[in-house]
């Protein structure tokens, strides 16, 4: 398939047979499965897939992509192809009360809204297996304690239980990117190990806790937490956000929202 990479959409194609063969082994595609590719580029994974599985949904933003698609895997089995942008492409609605696999080599410079989308529609979805920047990979697995635990780690471990699998260099892909790269499952929890209340308050108070790392949670969290509720659920005020545990996030967000009368 001849095709010019397009930057504006962020696109680095895989290339590498090996890295693909062990994509397709550890996503374990069968029939029967509703699998669902995130921009499927050129199809290097998307032939596995389909070959594996007899069908499959894919949805491409860039469209002079999607008629060499739709030739290249004319044999291997039933190719539905969306024309569309996965940030505004409603996957639940492609098969009401079936869980959806999500595979995907997604463009890095919107991962992170992408995986909040998907997280958007986490009702619908069994597990996820995507490649990202290897440092966004490390970030959203990232334990307690640690330098990359941040806001992206607890939103993610919320939801979903995050394995990197494995690592990918930059050779991998053409054009080859400027970093390296790693494939991840994100496993949505079933049930939720901690209810959360207000998902949106949630949110605000992890991005707050964070926005200034080096503050303390005394400071940090000022107008959405105060120390007396800190201390009811075992905190220090003097504490900082990446010694909390996601449990704790939850636990203090479930508890500030009650009080809160911010919007």
């Amino acid at each position: 398939m001849n095709h010019r990479p397009r930057k504006r959409f962020g696109q680095n194609f895989l290339r590498d047979p090996e890295i693909i063969r062990r994509i397709i082994s550890v996503t374990d595609p069968k029939p029967g499965e509703r699998l669902v590719e995130i921009g499927p580029g050129r199809g290097a994974i998307t032939s596995g897939l389909l070959a594996a599985a007899g069908q499959l949904d894919v949805v491409e933003l860039d469209r002079d992509l999607v008629e060499p698609l739709a030739r290249r895997c004319a044999s291997l089995g039933a190719l539905s192809i969306h024309a569309a942008d996965a940030l505004h492409f409603e996957l639940c609605s492609l098969y009401p009360n079936e869980p959806l696999r999500l595979i995907g080599n997604l463009p890095y410079n919107i991962s992170t809204p992408l995986l909040f989308r998907f997280l958007d529609q986490i009702d619908c979805i069994r597990d996820m297996h995507f490649m990202f920047q290897r440092e966004l990979v490390e970030r959203i697995a990232a334990t307690p304690g640690s330098k990359a635990f941040g806001r992206l780690s607890v939103m993610i471990q919320v939801y979903c239980r995050a394995e990197p699998l494995f690592f990918i260099g930059p050779e991998a892909f053409t054009p080859a990117p400027r970093v390296d790269s790693a494939f991840l499952r994100l496993t949505p929890h079933r049930p939720m190990p901690h209810a959360v209340l207000d998902p949106r308050f949630l949110s605000r108070l992890v991005a707050q806790a964070f926005a200034q790392r080096r503050k303390t949670l005394r400071n940090s969290l000022k107008g959405l937490v105060d120390t007396d509720l800190l201390e009811a659920h075992g905190v220090h005020p003097g504490q900082r956000a990446e010694e909390l545990s996601v449990e704790t996030f939850v636990q203090l967000a479930n508890a500030a929202c009650k009080t809160s009368r911010l919007p």
